[in-house]
């Protein structure tokens, strides 16, 4: 994996370093190295089963909710390991955002989906929630759609919009990484096409990390690219050479469908 080690233009966001992931006597990933550039759509792709999910949780400490895992290894953000004991969890996901597979928009209105986190970390200006509901909203493309009904429920929003709408929440506490686990695979193709496009956009302003088992998807929207088969990441580079000139036999026939 010569891709491994970034150039020195390329800011390692994120990392692995030896990783090693256990459910209980389960091991999900098995010795992940990897380096996630700053300010780029990184894509995971593999089989079901593969540990990709597991290893987008690493990067928020999403695993830490299931009894009896562990985590063998260093997970760095900016260089600093976020496994430590004095890791503040809470502070890490505002750092960290996240968006899963289905919609899962709270029970409430728009408003208070986008206003619900930086609340929680202490804003409570309305001129202020005002300026982040309606900026993230623009971010997503939602602002004009739903900019006369922010207090109606999220609930009426259809598939595609909710997903937007929990993009925007997750950006709504400033995070500099967000990580996508199947964002659009509950979604209809012209849903799927806005989210897409949305990826692309915010890689302006963020690094995102995005799970798809969709690998047209991971083609058309990301500029790295890790493929993984049980736990172990097999290959890692530039999406385009993964895609059309892969070093390994394994990432060849699960491009070409041969297998998985």
């Amino acid at each position: 994996m010569d891709d491994l080690m970034l150039n020195s233009q390329q800011h390692a966001k994120l990392a692995t370093k030896a990783v090693s992931l256990y459910y209980g006597s389960f091991q999900a990933l098995r010795n992940v190295t990897i380096e996630i550039p700053e300010c780029n759509i990184t894509a995971i792709i593999g089989p079901s089963g593969c540990g990709k999910s597991s290893l987008l949780r690493l990067f928020n400490r999403m695993n830490d909710q299931i009894p009896g895992v562990r985590v063998e290894g260093k997970v760095l953000l900016d260089g600093s390991s976020i496994y430590e004991k004095d890791t503040d969890v809470v502070l890490l996901r505002k750092r960290v955002g996240m968006v899963f597979q289905k919609p899962n928009p709270f029970p409430m209105s728009i408003y208070d989906n986008i206003t619900f986190g930086p609340r929680r970390h202490g804003i409570t200006h309305k001129e202020e929630l005002a300026e982040i509901v309606e900026r993230t909203l623009n971010q997503v493309a939602l602002w004009q759609e739903v900019k006369h009904k922010l207090k109606q429920s999220a609930f009426a929003l259809s598939g595609g919009q909710q997903q937007r709408l929990c993009i925007a929440r997750a950006m709504a506490i400033s995070p500099s990484i967000l990580l996508m686990d199947e964002p659009a695979s509950a979604l209809d193709p012209i849903s799927t096409a806005k989210v897409e496009e949305l990826i692309r956009q915010l890689k302006k302003d963020y690094t995102v990390i995005i799970v798809t088992h969709n690998m047209q998807q991971a083609a058309r929207v990301s500029d790295k690219t890790a493929y993984f088969y049980l736990g172990e990441m097999i290959e890692y580079g530039e999406t385009k050479k993964i895609f059309t000139n892969p070093e390994k036999e394994s990432t060849q026939k699960y491009i070409t469908g041969r297998f998985g």
